[in-house]
């Protein structure tokens, strides 16, 4: 059985998802981030980690990538042009969406008081929508955002909107927020979110 520590309104929430689409039991910590107990098998102090076979995997992207890999779900094989896009866009996303959205929380509520500049929020934000219609032009054709079948990406993606609606980042292109309105009615992203 997996253990996830880390908080639901974290990126442990990505975790959380991926398990209980994988339909996989696991004990969840709601950990937060840079306490003693999350320190001791992470150095670092961030969340989520997981521990598989009695050892802690920092990163959600990492997480996700070996669960996938592990189970032979939400992941092209690896080699493959498939699977080369699907990285593609997982770095696509991880560059563009979320380091924008973590950027603004940093300078929000994670810097010490001093160091915050909230006015880069506005050139963030500008940032978001212009990536968004990238991410538009990259989408694939099925209801997933690579095709026919969910991958990482989509886990990453659907957090990422998630985030955004938190932090008050506009979701300006409709192909994506009908795209998040499908992600968010399955019932494993449900119950990821209850937890």
């Amino acid at each position: 059985m997996y253990r996830v520590i880390g908080s639901g309104n974290s990126r442990a929430r990505r975790v959380l998802w991926m398990l209980e689409e994988l339909g996989l039991g696991y004990d969840h910590v709601p950990a937060l981030p840079q306490t003693e107990d999350v320190v001791a098998i992470n150095p670092g102090g961030k969340v989520p980690v997981l521990i598989a076979d009695g050892v802690p995997i920092p990163d959600s992207t990492a997480i996700l990538t070996f669960l996938a890999d592990r189970h032979d779900r939400f992941s092209h094989p690896a080699g493959t042009i498939e699977r080369a896009l699907q990285d593609s866009m997982t770095q696509f996303l991880l560059d563009e969406f979320d380091s924008a959205l973590w950027m603004a929380a940093r300078h929000s509520f994670v810097l010490p008081e001093e160091l915050r500049q909230s006015a880069i929020k506005d050139s963030l934000k500008w940032e978001f929508i212009r990536s968004q219609e990238a991410l538009v032009g990259r989408m694939g054709t099925g209801p997933f955002l690579m095709g026919a079948e969910m991958t990482v990406p989509d886990i990453i993606l659907t957090h990422c909107g998630d985030w955004a609606e938190t932090a008050h980042f506009p979701v300006s292109q409709p192909r994506l927020a009908a795209y998040l309105e499908r992600m968010r009615a399955r019932p494993a992203y449900r119950r990821a979110q209850a937890a």
